[in-house]
This record gives structure tokens, C-alpha cells and sequence, in this order.
């Protein structure tokens, strides 16, 4: 199996999330990652969806994304060619005596400290999957106390946008005719 991440531009509306999550669910497929939310268009929101799946499976399910009235578009994101990040907030313990190693690996890794207890450290840290990991790798040692990270968002490099040419024409009635005055 390989991870696939698709970007996808839905109506913003209630329950489109619940809808396509199903469909991924009836599939069998597990989703590794799930981030939503609005975009540059106040009534369209953004998914970014990352899934472990080969590459047949991956066609029918994008087929069947498609068919939802409320899905305007789905392009897969291929890793070289988009700028992909998450967000992790990682509470680590950090005695007076450790301190310093643990804020040389928050330097180190450009990461902030968002909060500071008297024996532990939150530190934020925005990154590819492989930075975070590599963070986890070296904190370890201190003790995590807690974690938590969101999913994945990407955007594809260059100055296109998914939106240009995706967003379905807006049908505008045409005005009522003019009233006619007899004379």
C-alpha cells in the first residue's frame, strides 16, 4: 500500500464531511490523515485527505467522490510537487537539571514553546511527517507526557491554484422583463 494525499474543494455545507467519510469507509480504506476547513471562497471549504490505498482502489473511490453533488474537485497532491505540513503540540518533561538539552532541540528544529511548567515544557512544532517524527525521536529521552497533532494540509507549489477554473458557474436568472407602457 502507498499514501495518497487528495485535495478536495466541497460546497461548504452540513454533513458533506460525514458523506465522504462513508464513502472511504464502505471502501475498507482507512483515512491516515483528515484536515477541513474554509478556503479563499466563504461557501467552499478545502479537505485534505491522506489514505493508504493502491492505486485501482484509489481511482474508484475519487470516481464515486465525484459523483457527490457536493464535491467540485479532487487532485491528488504528489509529494515533490506540493508544500505539505502538520501541526503538533508535544507537552515533554523538562526538570530544571534538562531544561536546556530541551530548549537546544526546540531551537534546533525551529519549534516554539507555547507553555512552560515548573517540570515540564509545550512545545509547538510545524512540519513535514519526517520533521515531526525526527522531533519525537530526540525528545523521547525527556518523557512525552502528551501529544497531540493535527493532519496533514498541502497546497500545490507554483501560482495555481485548485480553485481557478474548478469553481462551478453560478446561474444568474435573467432579469424580469420591462414592463411595457401603452400610451
Amino acid at each position: 500500500m502507498s499514501k495518497h494525499t487528495l485535495s478536495v474543494l466541497v460546497e461548504n455545507k452540513p454533513g458533506v464531511l460525514t458523506r465522504i467519510a462513508a464513502l472511504f469507509s464502505r471502501r475498507g480504506f482507512n483515512i491516515d490523515s483528515l484536515a477541513v476547513g474554509p478556503t479563499e471562497h466563504s461557501e467552499i471549504s478545502r479537505m485534505t485527505i491522506v489514505v493508504d490505498v493502491e492505486g485501482t482502489p484509489l481511482e474508484q473511490v475519487t470516481k464515486q467522490l465525484n459523483k457527490l453533488v457536493e464535491v467540485i474537485k479532487i487532485v491528488e497532491l504528489d509529494h515533490s510537487a506540493s508544500v505539505q505540513r502538520e501541526l503538533m503540540l508535544v507537552k515533554v518533561a523538562a526538570p530544571v537539571d534538562a531544561r536546556g538539552q530541551v530548549l537546544d532541540a526546540v531551537q534546533l528544529f525551529r519549534a516554539k514553546v507555547v507553555d512552560i511548567a515548573p517540570d515540564a515544557v509545550t512545545i509547538q512544532i510545524v512540519g513535514n511527517a519526517d520533521k515531526l517524527a525526527d522531533f519525537l525521536r530526540v525528545l523521547e529521552p525527556f518523557g512525552i507526557r502528551e501529544l497531540v497533532q493535527s493532519g496533514m494540509v498541502a497546497i500545490g507549489r507554483g501560482s495555481r491554484s485548485i480553485s481557478e477554473r474548478s469553481l462551478r458557474p453560478v446561474a444568474i436568472p435573467a432579469p424580469p422583463p420591462a414592463a411595457r407602457s401603452v400610451v
